[in-house]
């Protein structure tokens, strides 16, 4: 019954329908995790394939989209905008399987356009943008050819097709560009973004040992930093993130309680840094800031331990401009409360370390000056170098995990350390707590900026000590180079077995990627503000900015109509000169019939304006001469189209 109704697609058409499905495609199937973007698209052009004459039966197409649903539900469970991405792509990768027809094919076009738009639901990237605008021209394309082949048309040449589409990308510019400059930036979306339910890697406020494996794999980016006056050494930057407080056993958490408390006296050491911090989006408030921070800006605030924190999620990429200095005393006077928390832990855990600490603790003695303190954490530092080794070949953790690293194993990564660490400590009675963020990071010589990666995830120790306060341990720091089994420290980014050929590349790449966050996805409410600031207009709210883009809107949206009105542009310069020509007289009252000929026309005029007539009959004769030759003269043509131009009633 479709087949009587609309007629079936040409096979070049088909194919033109299939391209612009696949374009559409391609952008959501890079952001959907590899097995289901890689599964997707060989199903998509396997199924192209089999349906090549006819449509595959429906209970195998039934069949196809239950297995599509199931691989969803299997790598994305839950509800979230992944999952509702990955749907999508799998309905769309099954389409053609039942696409012959021309209603089919338009069915195909319009379902297949929202692929590109829900790809922006999971990364904005220039990759992204690009791939989607070539995806909308060749849909247009398609559609373009459709509308030929129901109106029984010649489809136009390609390059004329091409050229059309073009036309009307350029006739919204206006309007895209007005909504981009001057709609009002809101901090989070008009409608309710559900969040992803594939969780990506990236800090969090709990750790157990495992849980930054796939971080420390990730060489994705989670900030750049911007340092206007000197740098701090590489070996210096710890990007402060979550601090963990309280265990159970198995894995540390932050104290949420302390969030919204003052942070605690510190006395910086020397001068502070100043940077311009860009972070990649969380989807929560927390930020890193170099270790410690010391001036945050408007949106963002620090807790009672310095974890900073912005005040509402983070969506998109954000900026920050920071201030951070060294502790040169940092809380001297620990509240007593503060002090039972960090030397907490919990019952019938890790015998073995618990009496190592004491043991320890009875060989130190004790001193107010803290000396005994340190020396037991030297001690710690100093049985790591001696016996400990870098890994990530890492076993699951046990119930004893602490005294499976520290007694037999010995071989773990910063989550181990840290933590084991921070046990250790609080067995010996010296308060102490874990830190999480991130450590170091690679100066790219292009725009002289710092990339924080999330493989530079790292956990280090706080512990505390009279006079000084918290004090910065970092134990995994401590093993010693020739004990490092699974380096990752020479992973310089766009080295490829030892070579460098490739770092120029990524430089230049990763600099095209932050300049792009920078102009298209960081321009937010403060610099539309500034954007506008030339014309006098900094001050105006989200009201005055919506009158504004309306206005604007209005304009571009007549002048798309005046476009539209005045029709197709006639594309022979001869002809659309000799319409003009007819223009000047039809404003006089003297304009040619439809039915006239050229020449028939002229002489009508003659008679009655026998001086302009004369030279219009002229121009009827070489008009006519010009058309309806066999072979004009192109120089004849170019002369006449100047003459014709130049002519006035």
């Amino acid at each position: 019954m479709a087949d009587a109704v609309s007629p079936r697609m040409a096979t070049a058409t088909r194919a033109h329908v299939l391209a612009a499905a696949a374009a559409c495609l391609l952008p959501l199937l890079l952001q959907l995790p590899t097995v289901l973007g890689v599964g997707f698209g060989v199903g998509a052009l396997a199924v192209a394939a089999a349906a090549g004459r006819a449509p595959l039966p429906a209970l195998l197409r039934l069949l196809l989209g239950g297995c599509a649903l199931l691989a969803v539900a299997a790598v994305a469970p839950g509800i979230g905008r992944d999952t509702a991405c990955a749907v999508l792509a799998a309905m769309l990768a099954l389409k053609p399987a039942e696409t012959f027809t021309l209603r089919d094919g338009r069915s195909l076009v319009g379902f297949g356009l929202f692929a590109p738009f829900a790809t922006f639901l999971l990364d904005q990237g220039p990759l992204s943008l690009v791939l989607a605008l070539v995806a909308v021209l060749l849909a247009l394309l398609a559609l373009q050819r459709l509308a030929a082949d129901e109106g029984e048309q010649t489809p136009l040449a390609p390059r004329a097709a091409a050229a059309g589409v073009l036309r009307l990308f350029a006739l919204g510019l206006p309007l895209a560009l007005a909504a981009f400059w001057l709609f009002p930036r809101l901090p989070t979306p008009l409608w309710g973004l559900p969040q992803r339910s594939i969780a990506t890697p990236g800090l969090s406020d709990t750790m157990t040992p495992g849980q930054m494996f796939e971080m420390l794999l990730d060489d994705s980016p989670a900030a750049r930093v911007q340092f206007f006056d000197t740098a701090p050494p590489p070996q210096q930057m710890y990007w402060r993130g979550p601090v963990l407080w309280d265990f159970d056993g198995r894995t540390w958490r932050q104290a949420r309680d302390l969030q919204r408390l003052p942070p605690a006296p510190m006395q910086p050491a020397g001068p502070a840094w100043d940077y311009r911090i860009d972070l990649e989006p969380t989807e929560d408030r927390q930020l890193v800031a170099l270790d410690l921070p010391t001036q945050l800006p408007e949106g963002a605030y620090a807790s009672r331990d310095y974890t900073p924190w912005a005040d509402v999620p983070q969506y998109n990429v954000s900026r920050w401009r920071m201030r951070s200095a060294p502790a040169a005393a940092f809380e001297a006077d620990l509240p007593a409360p503060l002090r039972a928390r960090a030397l907490a832990l919990p019952r019938d855990f890790n015998p073995r370390t618990l009496a190592l600490g004491r043991q320890w603790r009875r060989e130190a003695g004790n001193d107010a000056r803290g000396r005994a303190d340190a020396a037991i954490a030297e001690r710690a530092l100093a049985m790591i170098r001696r016996e400990f080794a870098y890994t990530l070949d890492v076993p699951m953790a046990g119930r004893n995990e602490v005294d499976d690293f520290l007694f037999d194993r010995k071989q773990g990564y910063c989550e181990h350390f840290s933590s084991a660490f921070v046990v250790l400590m609080r067995a010996a009675g010296i308060p102490a707590r874990v830190v999480t963020g991130y450590a170091g990071a690679y100066r790219n010589p292009i725009g002289d900026y710092w990339l924080v990666r999330k493989s530079d995830a790292h956990a280090w120790a706080e512990i505390w000590l009279p006079a000084r306060g918290w004090v910065r341990v970092d134990p995994t720091a401590a093993v010693a180079p020739e004990r490092v089994f699974d380096t990752i420290a020479d992973r310089r980014p766009g080295r490829i077995a030892g070579l460098d050929a490739l770092v120029p590349m990524f430089n230049a790449g990763d600099w095209l990627r932050r300049g792009w966050n920078d102009f298209v996805l960081g321009f937010n409410a403060q610099r539309q503000q500034r954007l506008l600031k030339p014309l006098g207009l900094e001050k105006l709210g989200a009201g005055g900015l919506a009158a504004l883009f309306a206005a604007l809107a209005g304009l571009a949206l007549a002048w798309m109509a005046w476009r539209i009105s005045r029709g197709e542009r006639e594309r022979d310069p001869l002809l659309r000169a000799w319409r003009r020509l007819e223009r000047r007289y039809r404003r006089l009252g003297r304009g040619r019939a439809p039915h006239e000929p050229p020449r028939q026309w002229a002489a009508r005029v003659a008679a009655d304006l026998p001086r302009a007539g004369q030279h219009l009959t002229t121009l009827a004769e070489r008009f006519a001469a010009a058309r309806y030759a066999p072979k004009a003269d192109r120089a004849t043509v170019q002369a006449l189209v100047r003459d014709l131009r130049a002519h006035r009633p």
